[in-house]
């Protein structure tokens, strides 16, 4: 999740601001003023973010790389290098804040904290994120419920394949690895789209949800007892397994005390909705764009490796996760715009994946690019995702086995979905027929 996560409300927005004659040179110009410098900017609506961002994004990137949009109540960075510095300079650039959206929902965690907190609360869940730990671990349970998945709807020769496919795994390995059982999906779910809607209602400048609150403490509540159970990561990153069976190093390692259960809930809770919202989005998207082109989803059925460049390319082009949000720690100047102490600077990764300065045909779908790792779907610096290798294992997959054993597989009526969302941006429905 991000800062300011979930569907926003696209009718809210600010009013515009007001013309001024005065503007300093070198010094942060009051918000209200701000139009005069950023008129491209201060003309952005949020429907027009959440409907088709793309080409208000490139225009930001030609001639205001780091803009003053008043629609978002911040700053807005959509050029490649300016949003790969910010996310490397957490001193500069920090998620530490009260207004942080996530946080007052679900309390602090490594999604919300910097510096010797963050490590603190990121080091006990990445042994079991790894590469190899997430090949080994996760491998065959993807393969058997990607399998189960299309088995249930291979007859029917039509799905929706968004909720009936990319959503379902999504949710059950993730709640499964850190203890919880595949029946309490769809309770996990429904408490799971309470809190995106509080957090939602944050980003739209509204308070928490009461509903929000609820969902969170039945949540923390569920996630506490799968601690105390045992064998899961939640226990071994609690330090209740025993050392020697963990596959991970319990936080009093690097000589920190552990993290309380409270402090494992709320990263738990943190892990869960990426898990489910990136990698569901991820999933969708990429079904799209290769169901869009026929002879696209032949090739990455047939090879693995074309596969693989299609995933990357997909991630590109619409990352699941378009914008995430920092704080300005101090005043400071980013791509010639002074920005004040403590305001809200959100980085468009949507944006610096399209950037002409670093993918030639921005934005076209051409996999096999040959600097496609430049990408930033999962950002980077200290804050990149620890779910990364587990969301491209769960898609390599899970699409694999889709195309191999659906002849034909192909969008109903060839009709390509639309994509949206302010924030996480999938398709509503991916409509699929074969056979």
């Amino acid at each position: 999740m991000t800062g300011g996560a979930g569907r926003s409300s696209p009718g809210r927005r600010r009013p515009p601001p007001e013309r001024s004659a005065t503007i300093v040179p070198g010094v942060p110009a009051p918000e209200e003023h701000r139009g005069d410098r950023y008129p491209l900017g201060a003309a952005i609506t949020l429907e027009e973010l959440d409907r088709d961002p793309h080409p208000a994004l490139a225009r930001l990137r030609a001639r205001e790389p780091v803009s003053w949009v008043p629609a978002l109540g911040g700053w807005l960075v959509t050029r490649h290098d300016l949003v790969l510095a910010a996310m490397r300079d957490a001193r500069t650039f920090t998620v530490e804040d009260p207004r942080f959206s996530t946080a007052r929902v679900v309390g602090p965690s490594m999604l919300s904290l910097d510096g010797d907190e963050h490590a603190l609360h990121r080091a006990p869940f990445m042994a079991p994120f790894r590469l190899r730990a997430v090949r080994e671990r996760f491998s065959r349970e993807v393969e058997v419920r990607s399998q189960q998945l299309i088995d249930s709807f291979r007859a029917r020769g039509c799905a929706e394949l968004r909720r009936e496919f990319a959503g379902p795994p999504a949710a059950e390995i993730i709640a499964g690895a850190l203890g919880l059982e595949h029946a309490e999906t769809a309770r996990l779910l429904s408490w799971y789209e309470t809190i995106v809607a509080s957090v939602s209602e944050i980003t739209a400048g509204g308070p928490p949800t009461r509903a929000g609150e609820l969902a969170y403490e039945a949540l923390s509540e569920r996630l506490r007892a799968a601690i105390a159970t045992g064998g899961s990561l939640l226990a071994q990153a609690a330090g209740r397994a025993a050392s020697g069976a963990s596959d991970m190093a319990p936080a009093q390692a690097v000589g920190r005390p552990a993290l309380s259960q409270e402090q494992i809930a709320s990263n738990a809770a943190v892990l869960l909705f990426g898990g489910i919202e990136t990698t569901e989005g991820m999933i969708a998207n990429l079904l799209a764009h290769l169901l869009t082109n026929p002879d696209r989803a032949r090739a990455a059925g047939a090879d693995p490796g074309a596969l693989d460049a299609a995933i990357d390319e997909s991630l590109r082009l619409e990352p699941a996760a378009a914008v995430i949000d920092r704080y300005s720690a101090t005043s400071t100047e980013l791509g010639g715009a002074r920005i004040g102490r403590r305001e809200l600077v959100r980085l468009s990764l949507a944006a610096a994946n399209r950037d002409p300065a670093v993918f030639a045909e921005p934005d076209a779908f051409t996999p096999g690019r040959p600097n496609a790792g430049r990408q930033l779907a999962f950002a980077a610096g200290p804050h990149v995702c620890v779910g990364v290798h587990l969301a491209r294992l769960e898609a390599r997959i899970g699409v694999d086995a889709l195309l191999r054993l659906l002849p034909g597989l192909a969008l109903r009526d060839r009709a390509s979905p639309e994509v949206r969302g302010l924030v996480f941006r999938k398709p509503a429905r991916v409509d699929a027929t074969w056979g």
